[in-house]
């Protein structure tokens, strides 16, 4: 029927002011901060939860209470905000019995959690239900309950930057009236101030406070567990004021806890059964009491993955994601190489990094003398040459060069890979560095140069003698056969010289022996036609009668 409203505010959720407001009215011991974080217990090998029923006095008055304290052990991976019906009940503005939604989610204990539009339905205030983010408050500064990606435990004001930070995710958060306790000591006055809006100063915040009713709340021990509070009631008749749950919340050893919905909403379900006494009555038969529908539920189920399905990239198995090839984390929600840039390749066990290129991310070069893949390999370059960080190729300074630089440069050349000229008169060598020709070099360079040089005169002199020996017109005729040609050309000029001589001696013996001589004699007169003359002058002095005496003209010839 409803017939149990315990509403903080007439209208709305919360108040209109903004954060900085809120800072202001807490105690200037917790400056600045306006919520407190605690690191969640993980005894993932205990039972999720154990839960107790109870029965208590209130201290200070006749009154007895019933109600459910359950204690959480691993509250990161077995506690989840869920949404009236499932996914998308406060989007269609659904309300839901607990049992309802905690039948359906498979939840072990379940109780509800955020408040509600009593006319509309909508849910109010901040809602993350395992990692999805359905709504959020605009900034309302009411008490709030969450659990961020890294598990820890967050409790009191946030502002509308710390629902919204992406460094650290809220996985469940949930919007509550209240800030019961902070730091172990009872902190409803501050969130009087804090929460009140100034327009009800004298309105229903206040009584919300005082008055008893069924209760419902959330907190966290110093161990990390989280505690989830229930008390049965009737609001004005049974229950507890705030001010007594949070002095029994002290007493059980909470740390830090807000209040959750209360009045006719409080329900607490053990397996899909209610296991409380709720205040509503049902509309069939008022004699009875019914669970009222509500909106958000905390669920207490097996060890889940946050997200359920592994952010897609994993199974869950007793709670944890197994995540497949090239992701990791918590929710399989981050890749192995989250990015290996334009230099490498992500494989399973991370980035592969193109050669010259190391780094988880393969965004930084290789260090001096390395090179290769990964930059695994070392340089070999001499003389302070560096090395190409892809190939491993030296790159070699002024004056050297070869594959390693272990080379100076030769005479006549000079600068980078002694790749340049030198251009000094006399084909002088230069400096191998700069070039320069006026440079006097080290004395072992100057020893080898002058052997250099003297070797290389004594090969030019030798090359020049033999290039003119060879050029030189060669005799005819060797020594030798000059020798034998001179001697027979003597012998013959000897030979003829004795020969004259005989004749002349034969000749001179004649004269002296006539009988002897043995030569033709001529007459003078026969010599150039004289002979024919001569007869021809005969024949006409016979014509004339005279007769010349011709005996001298004849030949003789003389023989011994």
């Amino acid at each position: 029927m409803d017939d149990d409203l315990l509403l903080p505010y007439a209208d709305g959720h919360g108040p209109t002011h903004s954060h900085r407001h809120v800072r202001s009215c807490q105690p200037i011991a917790h400056g600045n901060t306006t919520h407190e974080s605690h690191p969640s217990s993980n005894h993932s090998g205990r039972p999720v939860a154990d839960s107790t029923l109870f029965a208590s006095d209130v201290p200070g008055s006749s009154r007895w209470v019933y109600g459910h304290m359950t204690v959480v052990h691993d509250p990161l991976r077995t506690v989840s905000v869920l949404e009236p019906g499932g996914t998308g009940g406060c989007k269609m503005n659904h309300r839901v019995s607990v049992e309802e939604t905690a039948a359906a989610a498979g939840c072990l204990y379940a109780q509800n959690a955020g408040f509600f539009n009593t006319h509309s339905g909508a849910c109010l205030g901040n809602v993350v239900s395992d990692g999805r983010r359905v709504q959020d408050s605009g900034g309302v500064q009411n008490a709030q309950f969450g659990i961020r990606s890294d598990g820890s435990l967050v409790f009191g004001y946030l502002s509308q930057e710390d629902v919204l930070d992406e460094s650290n995710p809220f996985v469940q958060l949930v919007s509550g009236v209240i800030w019961l306790l902070r730091d172990g000591e009872v902190y409803i006055k501050q969130s009087l101030e804090a929460e009140c809006d100034k327009m009800q100063e004298t309105g229903h915040l206040r009584t919300f406070v005082d008055v008893v009713s069924a209760r419902t709340a959330v907190g966290h021990d110093a161990e990390g567990k989280l505690v989830l509070f229930h008390i049965d009631g009737q609001t004005g008749i049974r229950g507890m004021s705030l001010w007594e749950m949070a002095e029994a919340l002290k007493k059980y050893g909470v740390i830090n806890a807000i209040n959750l919905d209360g009045g006719g909403s409080s329900t607490f379900v053990v397996n899909g059964s209610l296991a409380s006494y709720p205040s509503d009555h049902c509309i069939p038969d008022s004699r009875w009491r019914c669970g009222r529908k509500v909106s958000t539920i905390l669920c207490v189920h097996p060890p889940r993955c946050q997200p359920a399905n592994c952010s897609g990239h994993g199974d869950c198995v007793d709670g944890h994601c197994r995540c497949q090839e090239g992701w990791q984390g918590v929710a399989c929600d981050s890749s192995v190489c989250q990015t290996c840039g334009p230099h490498g390749l992500c494989l399973a066990n991370g980035c592969v990094c193109d050669a010259g290129w190391r780094g988880k991310n393969c965004s930084q070069v290789c260090l001096p003398g390395f090179y290769g893949d990964g930059c695994s390999q070392t340089c070999s370059c001499n003389n302070d040459g560096s090395c190409n960080p892809i190939d491993g190729r030296c790159a070699c300074p002024p004056g050297f060069h070869g594959d390693t630089c272990e080379h100076t440069c030769s005479p006549g050349f000079f600068g980078p890979a002694c790749a340049q000229e030198c251009h000094c008169d006399n084909l002088c060598p230069c400096d191998p560095q700069t070039g320069s020709c006026n440079v006097t070099l080290r004395g072992e360079a100057n020893y080898t140069l002058h052997r250099a040089g003297h070797c290389l005169a004594k090969q030019m002199f030798t090359t020049w003698r033999q290039e003119e020996d060879a050029n030189r017109e060669q005799p005819y005729l060797t020594e030798r056969m000059w020798l034998i040609v001179t001697f027979t050309l003597a012998s013959l000029l000897s030979a003829s010289l004795l020969v004259h001589i005989v004749q002349a001696c034969r000749g001179r013996v004649a004269s002296h022996f006539p009988e002897r001589r043995d030569y033709s004699y001529v007459p003078l007169t026969d010599i150039n036609g004289a002979a024919s003359r001569s007869r021809d002058k005969a024949g006409a002095s016979r014509e004339r009668g005279f007769e010349l005496d011709n005996s001298d003209s004849q030949d003789e010839i003389w023989s011994p």
